[in-house]
């Protein structure tokens, strides 16, 4: 048996570190250090749930470990692609929270970073790789259960919570725009399901309708893609209702050539414990399908990329695609370019 990797933290500013760092424990990695910088509010939580993993004071000594194989960043947005460049340089491998970076620039310093080194510049997009449902539709789609998928809708509803945000969440300099940001895990899953490897970028629009103590906060989106194979369309918010009883009812409907799959990832309406509904219907079959059991193979593949300079957990041009369709929307839907 190979020895675990040995994985660390730097930048802890967003909660989905949690998850970066538990899904790679749980696929048996050695969670080894973490650096982060001030004392974000995550602080307190993070060090609970963790309480093993040593804090160092200053990232160098994660960065210039040659024992660590993976460095986990969830940094304040704008400062996600100087870490990742740093730790690339230093012979890292990076996870990275979404957005990965938060301009068209510092795409192209990290695009020029992995060909230099060779390493690898992944993101957990969690709302594919941290979701059960969405791993029973991607079996489902290569068994041919609903054709060839030729139409996304991604809806990415989000909980406010503004009382508790920090400063930078509103800043739209640091936090890179609602769809550099949210509506990236939606472009994210339409390429990977209707298998584009190009698109463009038919129509964006952000506004802040209903939040105007707060100018740079955009509280709605939504871009709609096109690509060769398929169209697809987004929406995301911050308006999620109190009563609902989580930060969001993200759904994804795949529109096939011989069915429909639609997914209600994180609860249904009136049964508050159900997560990982998945409705299938073709030309045999109409059903309700529980998927909290499919699993999510993200973390030991990319496991298993860093061991052997595969691409198994997601093409690294995947990553990059991604991310400059949802660059190119926010510039769009600002109206930075024609």
């Amino acid at each position: 048996m190979p020895h675990p990797l040995k994985i660390a933290a730097i930048g802890i500013d967003h909660r989905h570190i949690f998850g970066q760092a538990q899904n790679m424990i749980d696929a048996g990695a050695s969670f080894v250090g973490w650096w982060t910088e001030g004392t974000p509010q995550t602080l307190d939580g993070f060090s609970s749930r963790f309480p093993d993993v040593p804090q160092v004071e200053d990232r160098r000594r994660l960065l210039e470990d040659p024992d660590i194989d993976l460095i986990m960043i969830a940094a304040i947005p704008a400062q996600r692609a100087d870490l990742a460049i740093e730790a690339m340089e230093h012979g890292k491998d990076v996870m990275v929270d979404k957005p990965g970076c938060t301009t068209l620039e510092q795409l192209q310093r990290i695009r020029q970073t992995v060909a230099q080194t060779g390493r690898i510049w992944s993101i957990d997009f969690s709302e594919r790789f941290e979701v059960p449902a969405v791993t029973k539709a991607a079996e489902l789609v290569a068994q041919g259960a609903i054709g060839k998928v030729v139409q996304t809708i991604g809806l990415g509803p989000h909980r406010l919570n503004k009382a508790t945000r920090p400063e930078w969440f509103f800043q739209r300099s640091q936090y890179g725009g609602i769809l550099c940001d949210i509506a990236s895990h939606q472009i994210d899953q339409f390429l990977y399901f209707t298998g584009s490897d190009q698109a463009e970028v038919a129509m964006a629009r952000v506004e802040n309708f209903a939040n105007s103590a707060s100018p740079e906060l955009q509280d709605f989106g939504e871009i709609s893609l096109r690509s060769q194979n398929a169209s697809g369309y987004i929406r995301v918010d911050w308006y999620t209702p109190d009563a609902l009883p989580t930060w969001g009812d993200g759904r994804l409907v795949l529109l096939g050539t011989e069915g429909t799959i639609e997914l209600r990832k994180y609860c249904e309406l009136g049964q508050s414990d159900q997560t990982d509904n998945l409705y299938l219907v073709n030309g045999s079959r109409c059903e309700h399908i529980d998927a909290r059991d499919a699993g999510m193979p993200y973390f030991e593949r990319l496991s298993f990329d860093v061991r052997n300079r595969s691409e198994t957990a997601m093409p690294q041009a995947h990553a990059f695609k991604v991310t400059e369709l949802a660059l190119q929307a926010q510039e769009m839907a600002e109206g930075k370019r024609s």
